[in-house]
């Protein structure tokens, strides 16, 4: 038995030797005859085709084949593969190389197999697109949609970049209230494996702003709060303005101005939780609902102010703070008191001022108590000055409008005033300076990100005016010429009694310093007829340059050299004035101071201006003369009284005088004329001294003026948008000594007054202004005039 157990065990141990061995190593050798011949050899026999046989896993990749490629290299394509000639193969990493060329998005179809020892990869390639088309649009043009799209000719196409786009399209227009809108796009096949791509749109209706509804809200009706909000409601006079088609960024808005509306009306608790917006059933409109807590109103209690500074006068400080004690709480009155104080002139010489604000509620006595705490700043210098966005306008021209330059101390007043004269040059359509960490504890750096907007002006236009008549205009304006911040314009003029061209261009920053140059040339031609008895023509050029001496306070300096003529007088000019017919050559060097602190140049609601300027006519030239001039506005807002911005009182006042020397007469076109825009109630030139043989075109002029007007605009009942602003107004003004006498020339030192109301309508077509106005005191000579009007239009 022990025996049989032995055999077999070595039996097991050799079989599995023996098994492996060839099979011709398995066989005996057969016995051979030493005289035989050998055998003759069979004919060869073809074998059938055989599949190649497998290669046992982890053997080597010794290729990759591709095929059915066309426009991409076979390298590119392999070079996306995770196995390569020389790695062992592996089905996963097989399997991700499949996904990877599939990601690519250059492929309609991949298969990889394996081919014995090598990789076999056919691929099916996604065509180019060679066009993309859109069909339908109307009320948004292919300028606004093209760019959006992630197709472009010469792209690869993909059904998923198709639908990617397609939802695109109709992004946009659900943001133009179109949610209606579908978007099918269609696949042209081409030759060559390229396809058109058209986006077949149907636009729909817009779904406007049905409705506008506030909850909660029991200190301010709906109607005042939808002036509050920029979103409108849905009407017909709305042709021009997208106020009314929903967008949910503009509800946003919407509910930050209303949370401000009751700030700055002592609702220092107000919330505004929720803005809904509900679409119709037949997805025609929308209901938009306001959810407002707003809190308890609290009055002013204590306004103190605090430092740790020396030699700071608070009681100064305080005095001059735009918060009083008893007043409602005004959430921006207390910002604009953090800018008042941190400019004011207590603090000159302290670049490293820090203010904050302490705010108590005292909610029993419902006021708040104010404390402002006026402290050294972490001192942090800036290192650098970066801009962005600004694919037009150069560097230099908007970092000369910084008040601080790399390395000064940053101040956080410069830094305001720096982002406000940015926005004042209209070349951005937004602005924002955004301090950050610099490479140092102590540095900053200012990021400044501008978004270019559109500085050129082309215009054509007509309209009437009631000194100028029926009118026609164009004009082409570049103010940001080759971004380099220089203005140049042209502008013609054709009216009944007045001809107009005039070229002129400006360099706000000559030689990269703080001068302003600029030149003019001008043709000008007036029919004044039915005022004085002539027509006027004037030609010639003038010369400019001015200057700054601080942010509020500029000079201006200018030589004009103008060719004058005085021309077909009418039979019942005045003697006066015919002797003065004929061309007269004006040089002349004029100078003029401004000082301004208004709150914006444009449409200013507060602060005032002061003008002062002077002509020195006879360096050469047919006349002699003198003339100065000072002009004052002031501007006081009732925002805080009445709770609207648009009331405003305005104070205008004006005076002048014109002296001839060197025994030179001046000419009539040389002196002051009193009437129309000066003095409403009166003609152009329908007050003042006058040749009473020539009747109502008898206006001599006078040497010596003075005007003053007082303004009061409001807001009209009815929506803002429309862009109506009543005023109502009182004009007074004197006009004496017209250089002649005679017993005709009537000379009154009689104060004229006018009074009336007037109209303004700011229109996408321009501006009308209307003015009704009753001259209460004249003279019997002087002329009148009821009613006074402009009209403008661009299209």
């Amino acid at each position: 038995m022990a025996a049989i157990r032995l055999i077999l065990l070595v039996a097991s141990l050799f079989l599995p030797v023996v098994a492996s061995l060839p099979a011709e190593a398995q066989q005996p050798p057969r016995p051979r005859s030493p005289t035989a011949a050998p055998a003759a050899r069979p004919a060869a026999v073809t074998p059938a085709p055989q599949a190649r046989p497998a290669v046992p896993a982890g053997e080597a990749v010794r290729g990759i084949d591709v095929t059915g490629n066309q426009r991409i290299e076979a390298d590119t394509i392999r070079s996306y593969m995770l196995l390569q000639p020389g790695d062992r193969f592996d089905a996963d990493r097989l399997d991700r190389s499949l996904r990877t060329l599939f990601a690519t998005g250059l492929f309609r179809d991949v298969t990889v197999t394996r081919n014995g020892d090598r990789i076999a990869v056919n691929v099916e390639e996604n065509p180019i697109v060679n066009r993309v088309a859109l069909e339908g649009n109307s009320k948004v043009s292919d300028d606004n949609i093209l760019p959006l799209l992630t197709l472009k000719p010469r792209a690869v196409f993909t059904p998923q970049a198709a639908q990617y786009d397609r939802g695109l399209i109709t992004e946009l227009y659900a943001r133009r209230g179109r949610f209606a809108a579908t978007v099918e796009p269609k696949i042209i096949q081409l030759d060559q494996n390229r396809v058109d791509v058209v986006f077949e749109i149907n636009e729909g209706p817009a779904a406007l702003i049905s409705r506008i509804s506030f909850v909660g809200n029991t200190a301010y009706s709906d109607r005042t709060l939808r002036d509050v909000i920029q979103t409108r409601e849905e009407a017909w006079y709305r042709l021009f303005s997208s106020s009314d088609i929903y967008d949910p960024e503009r509800l946003n808005f919407d509910k930050e101005l209303i949370r401000r509306y009751y700030l700055r009306r002592g609702y220092a608790d107000v919330e505004v939780s929720n803005a809904t917006a509900e679409l119709a059933p037949d997805r025609s409109g929308f209901f938009v609902t306001f959810t407002i807590n707003e809190g308890t109103r609290y009055r002013v209690g204590t306004v103190e102010v605090t430092t740790t500074l020396r030699n700071v006068d608070t009681d100064r400080i305080r005095g001059s703070l735009p918060i009083s004690t008893g007043d409602w709480y005004d959430g921006e009155a207390v910002e604009r008191a953090v800018d008042s104080i941190t400019e004011s002139p207590a603090l000159q010489g302290q670049p490293f001022v820090e203010v904050r604000p302490r705010i108590n509620r005292d909610r029993a006595a419902q006021s708040v108590n104010i404390v402002f705490e006026i402290g050294e700043g972490p001192r942090t210098y800036v290192e650098r000055i970066e801009i962005s966005g600004n694919t037009r306008t150069e560097d230099r021209v908007i970092r000369r409008e910084f008040r601080v330059a790399e390395g000064d101390p940053l101040n956080a007043a410069l830094l305001r005033r720096s982002r406000q004269r940015l926005r004042d040059l209209g070349f951005f359509s937004n602005v924002d300076v955004q301090p950050s960490p610099g490479s140092r504890p102590d540095r900053v750096m200012l990021n400044t990100s501008v978004a270019e907007r559109p500085t050129g002006e082309v215009s054509l236009g007509g309209g009437f005016s009631t000194d100028a008549g029926f009118l026609a205009d164009f004009g082409i304006r570049e103010r940001n010429f080759l971004g380099t911040g220089v203005d140049a314009r042209l502008q013609a003029v054709l009216a009944q009694r007045r001809s107009q061209v005039d070229f002129g261009i400006t360099d706000p920053a000559f030689l990269g310093r703080n001068l302003a140059a600029g030149a003019d040339i001008f043709y000008l031609n007036r029919n004044l007829q039915t005022v004085a008895g002539y027509n006027e023509r004037r030609y010639g050029f003038v010369a400019r340059a001015g200057y700054e001496f601080n942010e509020f306070l500029r000079q201006g300096w200018s030589y004009s050299l103008v060719q004058r003529n005085i021309y077909d007088l009418t039979t019942s000019a005045s003697p006066f004035i015919i002797a003065q017919q004929g061309e007269t050559l004006l040089s002349q060097i004029s100078t003029t101071m401004a000082y301004d602190r208004r709150d914006n140049r444009v449409e200013p609601k507060s602060g005032y201006i002061v003008r002062l300027g002077g002509d020195f006519a006879g360096i050469g030239g047919d006349v002699n003369y003198l003339r100065g001039r000072l002009d004052v506005a002031y501007y006081i807002p009732f925002e805080r009284l009445l709770g609207d911005p648009d009331y405003v009182l305005v104070f205008n006042a004006g005076t002048g005088i014109l002296s001839p020397w060197g025994g030179v007469q001046e000419r009539i076109i040389d002196r002051f004329f009193l009437g129309g825009d000066n003095l409403r109630g009166f003609q152009l030139a329908g007050a003042g001294p006058r040749d009473l043989s020539a009747g109502n075109n008898g206006a001599l002029g006078g040497r010596f003026i003075w005007t003053g007007s007082s303004e009061f605009r409001f807001p009209l009942p009815l929506p803002q948008e429309l862009g109506l602003l009543g005023r109502a107004f009182v004009d007074v003004g004197s006009l004496t000594n017209p250089g002649v006498s005679g017993p005709t020339v009537a000379d009154s030192q009689l104060i004229r007054v006018g009074a009336g109301v007037g109209l303004s309508w700011r229109t996408p077509a321009g501006l009308i202004n209307v003015d009704v106005a009753q001259a209460l005191v004249k003279e019997s000579y002087d002329v009148t005039q009821l009613v006074r009007f402009g009209f403008g239009t661009r299209f």
